[in-house]
């Protein structure tokens, strides 16, 4: 199953429009009223990766595979979603499913389009949203803690260490922090996670202007936002969504003369994907051939077996070695044999730890 980025926010912020353009399709309805998402919408987004698009041009292959993520378009919160306002009990539940939080924050000013608080205010809305999530958290950890602690006085230590963990979470809620934001050591945070909170999940802001505001300064409601962002060392990525879901629009042929004309190299939906990747803590590597260029997502820190693994189990049962060529000397030496004579070819076995970017072919025998 793909890992999935849930694209959140208050009503009207813009977050179907961004999945519009992000998924580059018209799944997501875009309309000027609250709730307009009911269900949530899921879209599969290549990762762009200038690294394939030149194993493609090297190889010229029959199949081409990028890495892709799954982004879930869910149903703007209000106020009291914790306790089931609006569609607060629906988005709770699909915000929990999800691996990462793509925060779309409005950062624009335009009277013609409704604020469900009727002011545009970033904190505000970022702290209306997180009060819910924080309160829901807090309803799942209290229910756990005295579960813990009834278990813990059977005096076995592992029990007693989640008991205290609960406990501090509980406490650190209750005072208004976000779960990610408790200080909490290795052992404690990987106790913690089996509480699966919802913001204990990695988080980002996507921070949604008009066009005029995208590059330069900004205004003054992306720079509170990016204030926030350094001060709990949080990803800001800046974007409008309405020129992003145009850009969608336009044929592959038209779009950089489009993004050439508003001052931009790239969409900044690239930037928006792009995150979240690393924001999940995926790195790429590569197969390649003349029958397929395929990127494959791993989590940073993936042995060569488990690697091997994502291709076919069988790979990493019988696992015996890996030929790994970096991509740049693949890039450099034109093929394989050109590698190979270079001596820029690595025999790695069962320890080998996966780099980003390594072109690898597997030995395995079942």
């Amino acid at each position: 199953m793909a890992l999935q980025i849930g694209i959140v926010g208050l009503p009207n912020v813009g977050k179907s429009t961004l999945f519009n353009a992000v998924s580059s399709t018209a799944k997501a309805e875009s309309a000027n009223y609250p709730f307009c998402t009911i269900e949530p919408n899921r879209g599969t987004v290549i990762v762009p990766d200038k690294r394939f698009d030149v194993l493609v041009a090297l190889e010229k292959p029959l199949k081409e595979v990028p890495a892709s993520i799954e982004f879930v378009d869910i149903a703007g919160l209000v106020r009291g979603a914790s306790k089931g306002e609006g569609r607060g009990n629906a988005f709770l539940s699909n915000i929990r499913d999800v691996d990462a939080i793509a925060h779309v924050v409005r950062c624009f000013d335009n009277d013609e389009i409704i604020h469900v608080d009727n002011k545009v205010d970033p904190l505000s809305d970022i702290e209306t949203i997180e009060t819910e999530l924080i309160l829901k958290d807090l309803e799942t950890c209290e229910k756990a803690l005295d579960r813990a602690r009834k278990v813990a006085k059977f005096g076995k230590a592992e029990d007693k260490l989640v008991a205290e963990v609960y406990e501090l979470a509980q406490k650190g809620l209750d005072s208004g922090k976000l779960a990610r934001l408790i200080p909490m050591t290795d052992e404690q945070r990987a106790v913690l996670k089996h509480l699966c909170l919802i913001t204990d999940k990695p988080v980002f802001f996507v921070a949604n202007l008009s066009e005029g505001d995208l590059t330069g300064d900004g205004n003054a409601h992306v720079r509170a936002v990016e204030a926030l962002g350094r001060e709990r060392n949080t990803p800001v990525v800046r974007i409008s969504a309405a020129i992003e879901s145009e850009i969608a629009s336009l044929p592959k042929e038209d779009q950089a003369d489009f993004l050439a004309g508003i001052g931009l190299e790239e969409p900044g939906l690239y930037n928006v994907v792009r995150t979240g990747y690393a924001l999940l803590d995926l790195i790429t590597f590569f197969t390649a051939g003349e029958t397929e260029v395929r990127a494959w997502p791993i989590k940073r820190g993936t042995k060569a077996p488990q690697a091997a693994g994502k291709i076919h189990t069988d790979f990493e049962r019988g696992f015996i070695k890996a030929e790994v060529i970096f991509w740049e000397d693949l890039l450099k030496h034109k093929s394989e044999a050109g590698v190979k004579a270079a001596g820029k070819l690595g025999i790695e076995g069962k320890e080998y730890v996966m780099r980003d970017g390594d072109v690898v072919h597997f030995r395995f025998n079942v």
